[in-house]
């Protein structure tokens, strides 16, 4: 079984770069707009096979190198396995801490529905210090990008900014600004209208530009997307 890769977004694209190698993925640097890099792939074997037969009691579970080794696979099984690992020491080696997750769903936030704050709103990811996320779907619905030009912070929102305003209750521009960035609603993203979000695809690996301090370039704004009925995601992030 063959995981065919995407077209090429780069020539339609301004964000992102396009490489053919793993060390290319790690070595290329962010620069101008693009703030999204992707080794596109084609990759052999059944990763279906694993999704489903890997033991997942919650909504969703970690999988470890020895329990990919303990599952009982056919032949193309056992090619995807082989891809698992490779990618896993790959991003081991680098320095990354890889993890492979099969999904039945995330939790949602329901606790603010102006603004929730779980992964399937449109969000960055932000760190102390120098790093960017890796990402890969190998089953399953994939997650999306939004080019920064289509997304406005959701905290701008006038009636949004209203309501978290009402929610903080405090006094002073400064400490509305702190919770915000303590409850992470700064993160996320309200799409603009007419915007097209661009799926990641099937297979392939990405880089994906995060807020840090004194990062040359914006933030990728992504997403986790509405998994397909009755069907688990099989997706490696760091």
């Amino acid at each position: 079984m063959l995981i065919a890769p995407m077209k090429d977004l780069s020539l339609t694209v301004n964000q992102i770069q396009e490489v053919t190698s793993f060390q290319d993925l790690v070595d290329t640097p962010f620069r101008g707009e693009i703030n999204a890099l992707c080794w596109n792939r084609t990759l052999r074997g059944d990763f279906s096979e694993i999704a489903k037969k890997a033991v997942c009691k919650g909504n969703m579970a970690t999988i470890s190198p020895e329990e990919l080794l303990e599952l009982k696979l056919s032949e193309q099984g056992k090619l995807a396995r082989e891809v698992l690992l490779n990618d896993l020491k790959l991003l081991e080696g680098y320095g990354a801490a890889p993890i492979l997750n099969v999904i039945e769903n995330y939790e949602r936030d329901e606790d603010f529905p102006l603004l929730p704050t779980d992964v399937y709103s449109f969000h960055v990811d932000r760190s102390p210090v120098p790093t960017d996320t890796f990402l890969c779907t190998y089953y399953g619905a994939s997650s999306d990008i939004l080019p920064n030009a289509e997304a406005i912070q959701k905290v701008l929102v006038p009636e949004i900014r209203v309501e978290l305003k009402k929610l903080y209750q405090g006094e002073g521009d400064a400490g509305f600004e702190a919770f915000l960035r303590e409850y992470f609603f700064d993160l996320h993203y309200e799409i603009k209208p007419n915007a097209r979000p661009i799926s990641l695809g099937i297979g392939n690996l990405w880089k994906l530009a995060v807020d840090y301090p004194e990062s040359n370039v914006l933030p990728c704004v992504h997403r986790a997307p509405k998994e397909n009925d009755g069907e688990r995601r099989l997706l490696l992030i760091c």
